[in-house]
């Protein structure tokens, strides 16, 4: 009976980890795509003439 607890506590953990770890990569992918657009603005910024 101790390995079947242990057992499901371990896919508790598991879930746990996979939700955020998939947080974590979203969060990631959405600084990714500010600093993406605040680059390509001070790029566009830097090379205008006018």
């Amino acid at each position: 009976m101790g390995r079947a607890h242990s057992g499901t506590s371990a896919v508790r953990t598991s879930l746990k980890l996979r939700s955020w770890q998939r947080c974590c990569s979203k969060h990631m992918r959405e600084q990714r795509a500010r600093l993406y657009l605040i680059w390509r603005c001070t790029v566009m910024l830097i090379c205008w003439q006018d």
